[in-house]
């Protein structure tokens, strides 16, 4: 992609680590084998004594009446995510995804992908160690060639047919409500608050978390909070080779649909980690990138103190009064991460009501009614929601315990070209006239059944000579 490079020396400086801080992925990771080992025996009734006094588990709905934070995170087995586990269609929870286990269809889709995603090599590693690594600069000098966000957060792409990354709202005086690194095992508490206070969100949730935490996941769509995938292990993105970018999108976004039954059209990158190789490759599996900002760092409340991560809310509560936010409104950077995390969400929801006109998910917020491919999920639009109508109808979620199938329209065209766009969010909501570099962004929000096929799937352009192929893929 780039040739007669330049190297420059990658400022430590310009870097803006966000989400959930690595060494507590880290401890997770270490935690899963024995987390599975104990589910196992659940499963197996080893002990019939541990049965009777385990919290009952059988569905969403009981599993939502656990308010214990230490029953809620014990290990359980859920049926469904469990044969599928022993089938083997899943890879190892909280480990680097790859297409080792993947069915012929999935592989035959990475493949015929593969050929034309940008050029762009892996940058650092996958825990985000940086400090040796230099960064190319164009043959014109430009820097960043790569639009990577780590680097100078860029969000306008500069590979052809890339949308921009959502970063911002085009409704003035909008907080854009959103939590990662979900579900987390012990949020039934801060959902029935946010319950209480009439409030919905978009969630975040990885991929192993979900398998994890099958019913957790569940309770978030049926509370009508907007579902979107943040990867399968929670790593930096733009370190991971072809295959295991392609493999953390797909087995999150697989997680979801096989436990919640729908199939989203969005993701946030950890750590915001993301440029127009890894832009490209979800793209061409019909999800948007979705970034932030402004940030709480809340993430970080174990170093940088609470009285710390109140000042950073403090800060952007300051704004939404004094008009900071009168053109364009803010997404903002939260987490459902660990305790500490929770409680300052519900510390400050109030405050945030106070401050900002709005508060709302941002699909909502861009007036995205029907954020996955299949329909029955139909959330209220912004006039809808600034009205007082918070919810519309949503099927309950369906767990399978085969893989399900769906078909995804793919194209692209000449190399580091994509020609496949995500019909994420209607043009009215997202024509943004701010001062950030390319505004916020999204498709053009077609119409179910109509000639591009279902909304959010990949829309294929035709690009020269190559045509749309649908290709059907188990999701």
């Amino acid at each position: 992609m780039h040739s007669s490079l330049a190297l420059a020396v990658l400022a430590g400086a310009a870097f803006a680590s966000a989400c959930g801080d690595e060494k507590h992925f880290q401890r997770v990771r270490r935690a899963a084998a024995s987390s599975a080992a104990a589910s196992r025996t659940v499963a197996a009734g080893t002990s019939a004594a541990a049965a009777a006094t385990a919290p009952s588990r059988t569905d969403e709905a009981s599993n939502a009446q656990i308010t214990n934070a230490a029953e809620e995170c014990t290990p359980y087995s859920y049926p469904p995510v469990a044969a599928l586990q022993a089938a083997g269609v899943f890879p190892e929870i909280w480990e680097i995804a790859n297409l080792s286990t993947a069915q012929p269809d999935v592989i035959a889709l990475f493949q015929s992908l593969n050929g034309s995603i940008p050029n762009i090599a892996p940058k650092g590693t996958a825990i985000g160690d940086v400090c040796s690594l230099r960064y190319v600069l164009a043959d014109d000098g430009a820097t960043d060639p790569d639009c990577w966000w780590t680097y100078e957060q860029c969000h306008t792409p500069k590979a052809k047919g890339l949308q921009s990354d959502v970063y911002n709202l085009a409704t003035p005086e909008t907080w854009g409500l959103t939590y990662d690194d979900g579900p987390n095992c012990s949020h039934n508490a801060f959902y029935d608050y946010l319950q209480e206070q009439k409030q919905k969100a978009t969630m975040f949730y990885i991929g192993s978390n979900v398998l994890d935490w099958p019913l957790e996941a569940q309770r978030g769509l049926t509370d009508g909070h907007e579902i979107c995938a943040h990867t399968w292990s929670h790593r930096y993105m733009t370190a991971l080779t072809n295959e295991q970018v392609f493999a953390e999108l797909y087995y999150s976004k697989k997680a979801i649909k096989d436990v919640l039954g729908v199939t989203v059209q969005c993701w946030r990158p950890p750590y915001g980690d993301v440029d127009d190789r890894v832009r490209y490759i979800a793209q061409s599996l019909g999800m948007q990138t979705i970034i932030w900002s402004d940030n709480t760092f809340d993430y970080n409340i174990a170093t940088l103190s609470r009285a710390t991560i109140e000042g950073n809310y403090n800060e952007i509560l300051n704004g939404g009064k004094n008009g900071s936010y009168a053109v364009n409104g803010t997404i903002v950077l939260t987490h459902e991460l660990n305790a500490d995390t929770i409680s300052l969400a519900e510390e400050f929801l109030p405050k945030i009501k106070e401050a900002f006109k709005y508060v709302a998910p941002v699909g909502v917020a861009m007036n995205n009614t029907e954020p996955y491919v299949e329909s029955g999920y139909t959330y209220p639009n912004f006039a809808q929601w600034t009205a007082g109508t918070t919810s519309i109808s949503l099927a309950a979620p369906i767990a399978v315990s085969t893989d399900a199938s769906l078909s995804i329209p793919l194209s692209t065209g000449q190399t580091g070209s994509v020609s496949a766009t995500v019909a994420y969010a209607s043009a009215a909501a997202t024509s943004s006239s701010g001062s950030g570099s390319g505004g916020s962004s999204g498709g053009s929000n077609g119409a179910r059944g109509s000639a591009q096929g279902i909304v959010g799937a990949i829309t294929a352009a035709v690009v020269g000579a190559i045509g749309a192929g649908a290709i059907t893929v188990l999701l």
